[in-house]
């Protein structure tokens, strides 16, 4: 299948190789993808809910299964599926092969960021609930390694007078609350959590991200290395800039947690306008008054 470019910013046959060939190293570098399915679960765990029938992309914890009667898992990469707790396929995020209304549960870890397509995987997901069923996403967030960012823009900057699309794009959390919405999710909710990790080096921080599958997959990208001056002072800047008295550098993850409902019969409703029985200022304790060039409804 051809891409177009313009409206796929990420290749996604360069996503599946590279999350195939981290596949091997997840056991020690996924420890952030470990974190964040231990936080799914305890946000899950404050929802007082049993599930029958759960799913969950991109999961890679082994020691987290989801607390669901039947669990199923996928992945883009086969190789990283088959580590999976429980039954798996291998499947793509922007075509998954779910029946619709056929989940209670369906969870995402660290995957939707790399999807062109957010919006039609999000009426996708939608769709394969049940009514009332429940979704319940985590994805890297545009604030992510915002620090190593700057560092090589700046240093491609200085040395070589321009930059290049090196970096990925990535969704912002004031936009992801509208997305759920638009794609028919009841009481969607879309906030931010930060996870600092300290590494002794920012060249040991790079070797995570590809260890983990997680570099820059754009089309566009510079398809060369990094220059050697380039790459050096991007590391000098970041930890003149962001050492703490160990001499070690923080990196912090900026992860989008999403949270949506399948429309369904049981959830609460909204109140007509209008059909309030007590007035706001008298529970407040004060007179109301009418601003000027308002009118009062009747």
């Amino acid at each position: 299948m051809n891409e177009n470019k313009s409206l796929s910013p990420f290749n996604r046959s360069l996503v599946k190789m590279r999350r195939a060939r981290a596949a091997q190293n997840m056991p020690q570098a996924g420890f952030l993808h470990q974190e964040v399915a231990a936080r799914l679960l305890e946000r899950l765990g404050d929802i007082n809910r049993s599930f029958d029938t759960a799913f969950a992309l991109g999961w890679d914890a082994a020691e987290h299964p989801l607390p669901a009667e039947h669990a199923f898992y996928g992945d883009l990469a086969a190789n990283r599926a088959q580590a999976m707790p429980g039954p798996a396929v291998a499947c793509d995020e922007e075509f998954l092969p779910i029946a619709e209304n056929s989940l209670s549960l369906l969870l995402s870890n660290l995957s939707l960021h790399w999807v062109n397509d957010l919006p039609g995987a999000l009426i996708q997901i939608n769709r394969a609930l049940k009514p009332d069923g429940f979704f319940l996403a985590a994805m890297l967030g545009g604030e992510t390694l915002s620090d190593l960012r700057r560092a090589l823009l700046d240093a491609e900057l200085s040395i070589c007078g321009g930059v290049r699309p090196r970096l990925s794009p990535m969704a912002e959390v004031r936009d992801l609350g509208g997305l759920l919405q638009r794609a028919g999710f009841a009481m969607p909710v879309a906030d931010a959590e930060t996870i600092p990790v300290s590494y002794a080096d920012p060249l040991a921080l790079m070797r995570d991200l590809r260890a983990m599958g997680e570099t820059n997959a754009v089309h566009d990208r510079q398809k060369t290395m990094w220059r050697r001056d380039v790459l050096l002072e991007a590391c000098r800047l970041y930890c003149d800039r962001h050492s703490n008295a160990e001499g070690r550098i923080l990196a912090h993850f900026q992860v989008l947690f999403l949270t949506g409902w399948a429309p369904g019969p049981n959830q609460p409703r909204p109140k007509q306008p209008g059909s309030a029985k007590a007035r706001l200022a008298d529970a407040l304790g004060t007179k109301e008054m009418q601003v000027k060039g308002s009118r009062r409804p009747d």
